[in-house]
């Protein structure tokens, strides 16, 4: 299957610069995946639009302020730093910009010396190993010093951090948002617990793999970039428990489905557990969990309009993307979203 196969025409003035308020007042378009129907709803009428009995799981991550602009130590020179993944106390996987400006072993200063960066090694993709010094807490430093690290398309300031966090976040280390989960309200919570709609918390660390283009022209060819994950034993109950009585499982945003499908056994069941998974979906993927995802709408001939395809049909998610061109539905992280039942 080539890549060019999830190609299409969005005009940039559909990307969305600034999310909507309240939460919960954006667009909501709900397709049908025997049928192929639509509808064009808003996202607060989700209540209706679930059952009694249904779970929905959440990514509960909290994306870190992890955008710091800094200098070389000897020339003085401007360096941006992205932290991607850490993999140890204070040794992070990082994109610099401009990468090439700094060489092994140079050293990189942030907020006047409260945070020093050492690069340790260059991997093949292009990302930097850095290993930081620093007085006191990183947390602490970190919220000093960081910038929240918002997508490259969105060139408007964000006025409040906290709306590029979801409502439920909770543990940090994500260098972006899971963003189908950024349209909920405490409210819209609290009415779908009254509904009988059961929250299932789980955890991945979101990296900009999930984001990057694919290069390969062949989608057999694509490698994607590890993302850490954890399944708690009561979230594995609960889902497990809703499988077996027949209850839907709907995750919120590809990033929760990713993580479902990663630990599901052939059998429809998940297991407890936490590790690295780098799990690329497809059409031709058989789902052993999902019955339902709530996305946003995604990069023309990105991973994550593939694996919404590979739920609800390529053909049927393409003529779908193209009408919400046609009604002016709004893309990307902070735009619209949709519900494939």
């Amino acid at each position: 299957m080539k890549v060019d196969d999830f190609d299409f025409d969005l005009p940039e003035e559909l990307i969305a610069q600034h999310p909507l308020e309240p939460r919960d007042a954006s667009r909501l378009m709900r397709v049908n995946r025997s049928s192929g129907g639509i509808d064009h709803l808003v996202f607060h009428d989700l209540p209706d639009l679930l059952r009694a009995g249904d779970v929905l799981v959440v990514n509960n991550t909290k994306v870190i302020p992890a955008r710091l602009i800094g200098e070389k130590e000897d020339t003085q020179a401007k360096i941006e730093c992205l932290l991607l993944t850490r993999r140890e106390k204070d040794i992070w996987e990082t994109l610099i910009k401009p990468g090439k400006r700094l060489k092994m072993g140079q050293t990189v200063v942030f907020g006047n010396g409260l945070l020093r960066g050492k690069l340790l090694e260059i991997l093949p993709d292009g990302n930097r190993v850095m290993q930081f010094s620093y007085e006191g807490v990183f947390e602490a430093v970190l919220d000093a010093l960081g910038n929240m690290p918002l997508p490259p398309y969105i060139t408007e300031q964000l006025e409040d951090k906290d709306r590029y966090q979801t409502v439920y976040a909770k543990e940090s280390g994500s260098a972006a948002a899971p963003t189908a989960g950024l349209h909920f309200t405490p409210e819209l919570i609290e009415q779908l617990r009254a509904k009988g709609v059961e929250i299932v918390e789980i955890l991945l660390h979101v990296g900009l793999g999930t984001f990057r283009p694919v290069k390969a022209d062949v989608l057999e060819e694509h490698e994607m970039h590890s993302e850490y994950y954890r399944v708690s034993g009561v979230a594995a109950e609960q889902i497990n428990q809703a499988k077996a009585q027949g209850r839907r499982v709907i995750a919120v945003g590809t990033t929760a489905a990713r993580t479902l499908e990663s630990v599901a056994k052939e059998n429809g069941l998940i297991t407890a557990q936490e590790g690295w998974t780098d799990i690329f979906i497809y059409p031709g993927y058989t789902f052993k969990v999902l019955d339902g995802l709530i996305t946003n709408f995604h990069f023309p001939k990105s991973t994550l309009i593939m694996l919404v395809s590979a739920l609800a049909g390529r053909e049927r998610i393409l003529d779908a993307y193209h009408l919400a061109v046609q009604e002016r539905y709004r893309f990307y992280s902070f735009g619209d979203a949709m519900l494939i039942l």
